[in-house]
């Protein structure tokens, strides 16, 4: 009984922990002042004037073209890399994963170096365009890990068995294949969407001028003090993900 008391406040202690910051954020955006830590009444004016700065608004449109580009491309080459890498050898198979490993593990200041003197070398243009180039190599990585244990999970001989009762190798895909895995194609897309939009150090080293997203339009913000509109879009982004989490989920739940 005290052990599973113990359990649920320890429990309690760490979600506090982890959404304390976050309820702070949600309440102060509705704070009449601009100054942090003191409250001036309830308003909604941060939301209004969020909808009228543009420095903002075009922040969160490159966000979220990159985000969701980001998501299509990176989860179509993660799933079939992920394909791929099942069907190696046991020894090409770890050489591979390893490999995989690595841009997991990395700093991402190693990373977001790397790839900003590659494209000096290459001689790119900074900018929208490889701002998604450096989030689409983030993130594939994360994709694959999310698909290799349900193609693990998943009989082998499915597809073959499908194809011998005369389904073409397309429709073993689409129609066996791709049922089987959707779980874990859900969760590496729901990876790269969120890491595309928090990512701030690899965005920082390969944009160019006049292309920012979120992250570092907020720390530009940050060396003349943070304005509360950006309260109100933390509000409403995390809101929409946690809508779009739930939705997923009711809607998996509901297929098995």
């Amino acid at each position: 009984m005290v052990k599973n008391k113990f359990r649920n406040f320890y429990l309690i202690l760490a979600f506090a922990f982890l959404y304390a910051p976050i309820i702070v954020l949600i309440v102060y955006s509705f704070n009449n002042s601009r100054i942090r830590g003191e409250w001036g009444g309830f308003t909604l004016k941060w939301y209004i004037e969020l909808f009228k700065d543009r420095e903002v608004l075009a922040a969160l449109y490159h966000t979220l073209l990159v985000a969701f580009i980001t998501t299509i491309v990176s989860t179509i080459i993660g799933v079939f890399a992920a394909m791929g890498i099942s069907n190696f050898r046991k020894k090409t198979k770890a050489v591979v994963l390893n490999l995989n490993y690595i841009p997991v593990l990395n700093p991402d200041i190693v990373t977001a170096v790397a790839l900003m003197v590659l494209y000096g070398v290459f001689k790119f243009k900074f900018g929208l365009f490889t701002m998604l180039l450096s989030h689409i190599a983030f993130t594939v990585p994360y994709v694959v890990l999310s698909v290799l244990p349900k193609l693990k999970q998943m009989n082998k001989f499915l597809p073959e068995a499908a194809m011998d009762l005369g389904a073409t190798p397309f429709e073993a895909f689409t129609k066996v294949v791709l049922p089987e895995i959707k779980p874990g194609i859900v969760t590496g897309a729901m990876l790269a969407f969120t890491l595309s939009i928090d990512d701030f150090v690899i965005s920082f080293f390969t944009t160019g001028h006049g292309v920012a997203n979120i992250s570092t339009t907020v720390f530009s913000m940050a060396r003349r003090g943070i304005n509360p509109i950006i309260n109100a879009l933390s509000t409403l982004m995390f809101v929409a993900m946690l809508a779009l989490l739930i939705i997923i989920n009711k809607n998996t739940r509901e297929e098995e």
